[in-house]
């Protein structure tokens, strides 16, 4: 597998990722550049850890890897969406209580961390197949570098994603979270769907 095949599987992983930022970005118009490198480095990070986790458990567990990753993706992004939606239409049915702004702060972290998880379980199956490549001698870099190349791909696109949500959620004003919400559950389900 060449460099520039890394870069592109870096970038035909970070896909789901890239929605997800997209999805963040719209549902928090006015988040900060910070806020938005930190979650385009979540995304980044797990791309990068994912594969090396699937290099490191190796060809014992591919088989299960394979079959449970897409089931507990759609779980994750199918409740995070399904929760989104739901707090959403509260929250205007019930205008004047406590803004979804102020929920979002108090759970921002975990959201964060079980988006980044939910999207990159596919990068273990790819772990095992850098393995696979390395021990055929085919693969360009050592499994260390070509995740590095996986993370880096994934946190440049995501960064994109996340200030591209951003201007596409100031014009959707409090659509946006039912939207976002609906947009996770279809990446789970999309997830799934091609698993079968």
């Amino acid at each position: 597998m060449s460099i520039l095949e890394i870069i592109l599987l870096g970038a035909a992983l970070s896909m789901d990722a890239v929605a997800v930022g997209m999805t963040n970005g719209m549902t928090q118009p006015k988040m900060r550049l910070p806020r938005a490198v930190e979650t385009a480095g979540a995304f980044g990070l797990f791309q990068f850890f994912m594969p090396l986790a699937g290099y490191e458990l190796g060809a014992a567990f591919a088989h299960y890897i394979v079959k449970i990753a897409p089931v507990f993706s759609f779980a994750i992004l199918a409740f995070l969406g399904g929760k989104m939606i739901y707090e959403c239409i509260k929250e205007l049915v019930h205008r004047g209580k406590r803004s979804l702004a102020e929920k979002e702060k108090k759970n921002a972290a975990l959201k964060l961390f079980v988006q980044a998880l939910a999207t990159s379980i596919d990068a273990l199956a790819v772990g095992i197949t850098l393995l696979a490549l390395e021990a055929s001698g085919t693969l360009a870099l050592p499994a260390l570098f070509a995740s590095l190349v996986i993370g880096g791909v994934t946190f440049v696109l995501s960064l994109i994603a996340v200030l591209v949500g951003k201007k596409a959620g100031s014009l959707l004003a409090d659509k946006a979270e039912i939207l976002g919400g609906a947009v996770l559950v279809f990446i789970g389900l999309k997830i799934f769907l091609e698993s079968i």
